[in-house]
């Protein structure tokens, strides 16, 4: 257990150190990865876990939502929130109707999202900047 300890206050102090970039690319990678086991959880006829899952990668989702700044991201802003809300579509229908094919649409969507955003966060950072997204 104490390691457990150990493990939850480090990912805790990794979170606070974060910038804006890196707190980015975490959401994505975490949205993933609940697209992941949740389309692995109906290969396992798993409801629970499937529910649990789609339900965390829609809650990021929002959150990715929320943190558009319109004002500075203008149109780039609208078609991403345009984006997220197509997505969070096709996990509410994955999860009605066991969909692999629609998480594995919002799978390669967040993949390809990450990547740009990676490239982008690595940019910001070699250019002195903590802000991205």
């Amino acid at each position: 257990m104490a390691g457990n300890y150990g493990a939850n206050q480090y990912k805790q102090t990794q979170v606070k150190t974060a910038n804006r970039g890196q707190v980015l690319l975490m959401l994505y990678e975490a949205a993933i990865a609940n697209v992941k086991k949740a389309s692995l959880a109906i290969d396992k006829k798993d409801i629970a876990v499937k529910g649990m899952a789609i339900g965390k990668a829609h809650d990021i989702i929002n959150e990715l939502v929320a943190t558009l700044d319109f004002n500075i991201g203008g149109e780039v802003a609208r078609n991403l929130e345009r984006l997220y809300n197509f997505m969070t579509e096709q996990l509410v229908k994955a999860n009605l109707e066991n969909s692999k094919e629609k998480l594995q649409t919002v799978q390669k969507l967040l993949e390809t999202l990450l990547e740009g955003w990676k490239g982008a966060v690595e940019q910001v950072n070699k250019n002195g900047g903590a802000s991205a997204g």
